[in-house]
């Protein structure tokens, strides 16, 4: 007969010392030295995960729910709305209006059984309806019509607080009602009367902070706590705003986005909340107010479309409180300043060539030992705005560039050999791959930008499937059968398409869309690193293989710099020159991603 483990295996894997492939979190017994182990982050933070974007842009819409499944409803796009969507943690489907189109009102409860009251339609409204998942019914209203209440949940489809907000003729309010399931019923008010706060919590343990008064300008950092029948003013938060959402319980809540009076602008910025007082932690990728959030924990949010200063944004993003983290640290910095150069290699193996310093285009070509650059033989062709690839300092391929943009010029670790030209001459491209299999794509022949394709077979490069958008100074991951084209211009776009050996595909967008960046890595594992928005960045995005993530900045701003990690840049990359808001530089910064550590399970 078979026993259990024939059956089933062992639930937890018996190994002689460390288990190098364990997964992070995977318990495993070490039976050297008699230990219970398992890996776990060396480095986390809070950060921002773009998803999904819902299929109406809107703002002041209701959100509820959480990063596995949500809801959005009514809210104004190119005027007031009463659509539904909802998410299953794939994807957002339009579903059964609101009965009544409104924007600016209070929500609470799941996906499938919420529960809204108030809101604005062209005049405030004391409206409230019942979601059972499919549909929307009206129930009782709410005691005093409201609008811009607090943004987040607090309780249930059965038991709901609605705080704050705005009522006629536009004063900001400290009224608190209670729903029971059937009735509001007015309970405990606000200690400081004001609206658009961010909320959490349930109906006998909340948490609300921030916010705003009419019709005078003030924007408060309060933050008030709810035992059930009272209000209790703790810690505030370190950044006053109004038009803030919120997610999770009264001792472990987020409040996140606004509207920021230091800008005056909309903000990404993020707070944690551990019941005692509010800690910054990562932003949003996408700065917003008037949004929609969501999220029973602390550890897990969402956040919902909303409005950018601009225009509407339909994108989505996802918080996570424990995410692995990585970060730059200072290298060895270059011999020789310059920008718009190209560049090969991996973090600890790197290679600079060509590039343009004040009033010279550059030949020189410089290899990085992981410590140190050393210059090494020239390039047969000085150029500018060039760009290569490779696995090493010791072999790699630079290709196009101005002037002479069809080179190409193969390097065996000690000197550059002139080999086939490209077919169609191109400076600012994208480039992936290795020196004997290359990509080359996109780029500039003045005075048009192309979206020509060529692939490199070690001896001759062969023209292929164009990029589906044609644009300059962007950046490329990959391999010539798997690659990346990430942002660039014409005009700034954040961009990434997707090149899986025979065409391009349209993926996720870079959350700041910019030029003149440096990446690395593949098409699963990828780092874009700095350039150039509207002004010059330190932002460093993370791709996964889905979507981009917002994670630790380059020290030093820059653009038209170089770029490394075949392969490797979510763990290890290295980012070189540049050209700062100052001058041409010769930084060197050492990306090194995030680590585990082993810990022993203890009694």
């Amino acid at each position: 007969m078979a026993t259990y483990k024939d059956i089933v295996g062992t639930a937890v894997r018996n190994n002689a010392g460390n288990l190098t492939t364990a997964e992070k979190g995977q318990v495993w017994f070490d039976s050297t030295n008699i230990d219970f182990k398992y890996l776990f982050p060396t480095l986390s933070a809070g950060s921002w995960r773009t998803g999904v974007s819902v299929n109406t842009a809107r703002r002041t819409s209701a959100g509820i729910g959480d990063v596995d499944n949500g809801l959005i409803a009514g809210g104004y796009a190119d005027s007031l709305s009463a659509l539904t969507e909802i998410w299953n943690g794939a994807s957002w489907t339009e579903t059964g209006d609101l009965n009544t189109a409104r924007r600016a009102y209070a929500a609470g409860g799941t996906y499938t059984a919420a529960i809204t009251g108030g809101g604005y339609t062209s005049t405030r409204v004391a409206v409230n309806e019942s979601w059972n998942g499919s549909s929307w019914t009206e129930v009782a209203d709410l005691n005093s019509a409201r609008n811009d209440s607090g943004v987040g949940s607090m309780g249930t489809q059965s038991a709901l607080l609605c705080v704050t907000g705005t009522t006629p003729p536009g004063s900001a309010q400290a009224i608190v009602e209670n729903w029971n399931g059937s009735s509001w019923t007015e309970v405990g008010d606000f200690n400081t009367a004001r609206r658009s706060t961010s909320s959490s919590g349930t109906t006998t343990a909340a948490i609300a902070a921030g916010g705003g008064n009419a019709p005078s300008t003030a924007f408060y950092a309060n933050t008030e706590s709810w035992n059930g029948s009272a209000w209790t003013e703790v810690a505030d938060l370190n950044s006053s705003r109004m038009q803030v959402s919120g997610a999770g319980t009264q001792t472990s809540a987020l409040a996140y986005g606004g509207y920021d009076p230091s800008g005056s602008a909309s903000t990404g910025k993020t707070e944690q909340w551990n019941g005692s007082a509010w800690t910054e932690t990562g932003d949003m990728s996408q700065v917003r107010r008037q949004h929609q959030g969501g999220g029973a924990s602390a550890n897990s949010a969402i956040v919902m479309s909303g409005y950018s200063d601009t225009a509407n944004v339909a994108s989505v993003e996802t918080f996570s409180a424990n995410a692995p983290v990585g970060a730059w640290s200072t290298g060895g910095s270059m011999n020789t300043a310059r920008r718009m150069l190209g560049s090969a290699g991996t973090r600890d193996s790197a290679l600079g060539f060509g590039g343009v310093n004040p009033g010279a285009t550059q030949a020189i070509t410089e290899s990085y030992n992981g410590s140190s650059w050393t210059e090494v033989a020239d390039l047969n062709a000085a150029r500018r705005d060039i760009r290569g690839c490779g696995a090493t300092n010791t072999a790699a391929l630079a290709f196009g560039g101005d002037p002479n943009t069809t080179y190409t010029e193969n390097w065996n670790g000690s000197a550059w050999t002139e080999t086939a030209d490209l077919n169609t001459g191109r400076k600012y491209h994208g480039s992936a791959g290795i020196n004997t299999a290359a990509l080359c794509f996109a780029g500039n022949t003045p005075p048009n930008n192309i979206t020509n394709t060529e692939t490199w077979n070690g001896s001759s490069w062969t023209e292929v499937n164009d990029l589906n958008t044609g644009r300059h100074n962007l950046t490329g991951s990959g391999l010539n059968t798997a690659a990346l084209a990430i942002g660039g211009e014409s005009p700034t776009t954040g961009k990434t398409e997707s090149w899986n050996g025979s065409s391009w595909t349209e993926v996720n967008d870079l959350n700041s869309g910019r030029r003149s960046l440096a990446g690395a890595g593949t098409t699963t594992a990828s780092l874009v690193f700095a350039g150039n928005t509207s002004t010059i960045v330190d932002n460093t995005e993370e791709w996964n293989g889905a979507s981009w993530a917002e994670v630790a900045d380059v020290s030093t701003a820059r653009v038209g710099l170089g770029g490394s990690g075949y392969t490797s840049a979510s763990t290890a990359a290295l980012a070189f020159g540049g050209e700062d808001p100052s001058a041409v530089t010769a930084v060197t910064e050492e990306w090194s991603g995030s680590s585990t550590t082993i810990k022993v399970l203890t009694d």
